[in-house]
């Protein structure tokens, strides 16, 4: 494998009910618990490596649909699952520091070692507003979340923690148990805004991306890796939806027909950007780069015969990916159907790493 990075695959956990275009025939929007459970249990067999479980309180498409919530599942997927990872995010106005490391641990407990923070910046704004928490502006959401993810650092490695910032003010706190199986849990980081680039080369261990031309991703990577800051262990992930076929042709095909389904559907996707932070750097480059999926999927180029799908991860691994959080419509079927063909045919390629 170029650069001798190990290519891991994720799962995003259907927090939302679907990852493409409302009405599928074969995909009906379902964001129960015992789907979800279903999903990641397989995933797990099936040999992917982690999963992401997005963070809502409300579902974004609509309040009148189903949303998973994340930290609970997180907890009993860890229990539930062997070897896959979970990843669980958190939007840092929503939960003390304190608390939220707390509950950080006893996942990593539970999953003995296999546990992701994913540090995101709230975008959706009547999420926090019609609860009564202040949505503030971007850069400064992004200073609290700094203090935020400082505060949680520092407990999540079991140290005595005193920190007295412009948000919080903690005296002398220390947690038990820690993780006892490594330093602490993962840290994962989105976002691509100058605030978050930053934050991701003080504090990550791995920074999320949205799905995007390569040129992009180029850019970005070279950035954070030039700041500074930047730890020496900071990796990179991407977000990505797969339209995998037998043919190129196949697959154009199939997402020819996802598009059509988008189009029907695109009230939904207008009202979720309209109630959605316009500063946010993702939602500016969604308008650039026209995609299936949420946080850049198609974008990401892994459309095509399973041997292309294979070559294009391969390509994103030589720049410096390696984790792939993945999507797929249906969900289920399309992620089974990714295992058998497109998993081997990576793997086949740099067998001293697997």
């Amino acid at each position: 494998m170029p650069g001798g990075i190990r290519p891991r695959f994720g799962v995003w956990a259907v927090v939302y009910g679907s990852w493409g275009p409302f009405g599928h025939p074969d995909d009906p929007v379902d964001a129960s618990w015992e789907r979800n459970k279903r999903l990641v249990v397989e995933a797990d067999r099936l040999g992917f490596d982690s999963t992401l479980i997005a963070q809502h309180v409300v579902n974004p498409f609509g309040d009148e649909l189903d949303q998973l919530e994340t930290w609970t599942s997180a907890a009993a997927l860890a229990a539930l699952t062997d070897r896959i990872e979970i990843i669980a995010a958190i939007k840092p106005y929503l939960v003390h520091p304190v608390v939220l490391a707390k509950q950080a641990l006893q996942i990593e407990e539970i999953s003995g070692g296999r546990f992701g923070l994913n540090l995101v910046n709230a975008w959706f704004k009547p999420e926090l507003h019609r609860a009564g928490i202040p949505f503030a502006e971007h850069d400064e959401r992004y200073a609290y979340g700094r203090e935020w993810i400082t505060v949680v650092r520092g407990l999540l490695t079991g140290e005595r923690v005193s920190f007295h910032g412009k948000y919080f003010h903690v005296e002398d706190y220390q947690l038990r148990p820690v993780s006892r199986t490594r330093t602490r849990p993962a840290l994962y980081v989105g976002g691509e805004s100058e605030p978050a680039r930053a934050l991701v080369a003080d504090t990550a261990d791995v920074w999320f991306l949205n799905g995007q031309p390569r040129r992009e991703v180029e850019r970005l990577i070279a950035d954070v890796a030039a700041r500074p800051g930047t730890g020496p262990g900071v990796r990179f992930g991407l977000s990505a939806f797969v339209v995998a076929r037998e043919t190129d042709a196949e697959a154009e095909a199939e997402l020819a027909a996802l598009w059509e389904l988008a189009e029907a559907g695109k009230a939904r996707w207008e009202a979720l950007v309209a109630d959605a932070d316009p500063k946010a750097v993702m939602f500016q480059t969604f308008a650039k780069y026209p995609h299936i999926g949420t946080n850049g999927g198609t974008a990401a180029g892994l459309v095509g015969s399973y041997d292309t799908v294979a070559r294009r991860i391969r390509e994103w691994t030589g720049l410096g990916i390696e984790t792939f959080m993945l999507q797929f419509q249906p969900f289920e079927t399309e992620m089974r159907r990714f295992a058998e063909h497109v998993l081997p045919r990576v793997r086949e390629s740099a067998p001293q790493a697997f």
